[in-house]
């Protein structure tokens, strides 16, 4: 399979406003952002969809998700709110064959989301 954007980001090949990162997960700043805050969080492993998460994957699944609320917290929008959106193949909106969170906060956000 070809690298994907992800995939280049996390090798440094493509630069990304990166906010976070450790052994496991890169957090940086989506380039269209759709709130005032729009970060994308991102395994490291590479992961096409959610659909191909495996039992092995369940503690990186929830490192994801702890980065999103310790990003939130970081950030001050926490108390206030925020959402975490994960899209799944091309119905669901996914665009980068790579499984990556969204964490929107900064303003109210619209229920349903479009």
């Amino acid at each position: 399979m070809e690298p994907t954007l992800f995939d280049k980001i996390i090798a440094r090949e493509i630069p990304a406003d990166i906010v976070f990162e450790d052994d496991e997960v890169l957090a940086f700043n989506d380039i269209n952002p759709q709130a005032p805050t729009h970060i994308l969080i991102i395994p490291k492993k590479p992961i096409a969809t959610l659909n191909d998460i495996e039992e092995t994957d369940l503690a990186l699944i929830g490192r994801l998700q702890f980065t999103a609320a310790t990003l939130a917290k970081q950030l001050g929008f926490a108390e206030d709110g925020y959402r975490v959106v994960m899209n799944c193949n091309e119905n669901g909106g996914q665009s980068v064959y790579h499984i990556h969170m969204h964490l929107l906060g900064g303003r109210r956000l619209a229920w349903p989301p479009g």
